[in-house]
C-alpha cells in the first residue's frame, strides 16, 4: 500500500463507530489525509437521523484535516463501497460492530462484507 491520501470512514453513531472516527483522525493527521465521513440510512439505522452522527464527528474533526460527508441509502456494505471506489479512497476505517441487530458477534455482519468485498484495505476498530 503507497501513501494514504483518503480515509473512508462509514458512521452509524455506535460506540465503535466512534473509535474507528478517532483512529482515521489520528491517521489522517499523522498522513496530512483526507477524510471522507459518510452514513448509509437503512432499515437497521433508520431511526438516527444523520445530521445527529455528524454533529458529534464535527466536534472532533480538527480544522487542520479537510473532512467531508456523505450521506447514502440502501445495502450499508454495498454503499459504503461504491462510495470508496467513487471518492478514489485509500483505506477504509470501520468500526467492528455498529447498531445492527447482531451486536454479540465479533465482528459485525457490514465489517466482514466490506472486508471480503473491498479493493483496498480494511482497517477494523474494535
Amino acid at each position: 500500500m503507497g501513501k494514504i491520501n483518503k480515509i473512508l470512514v462509514p458512521v452509524d453513531g455506535s460506540v465503535n463507530g466512534c473509535k474507528a472516527v478517532d483512529e482515521a483522525i489520528f491517521f489522517a493527521e499523522k498522513c496530512k489525509a483526507e477524510i471522507d465521513f459518510v452514513y448509509v440510512s437503512s432499515n437497521i439505522n433508520k431511526d438516527i437521523p444523520s445530521h445527529i452522527v455528524f454533529d458529534r464527528i464535527w466536534e472532533k474533526v480538527p480544522e487542520t484535516i479537510k473532512a467531508e460527508k456523505h450521506v447514502e441509502t440502501g445495502n450499508i456494505p454495498k454503499a459504503i463501497l461504491a462510495v470508496a471506489e467513487s471518492q478514489k479512497s485509500d483505506i477504509i476505517i470501520m468500526g467492528s460492530r455498529g447498531l445492527g441487530l447482531f451486536k454479540g458477534a465479533l465482528i459485525g455482519s457490514v465489517s466482514q462484507k466490506v472486508v471480503e468485498e473491498s479493493k483496498i484495505p480494511v482497517m477494523v476498530v474494535k
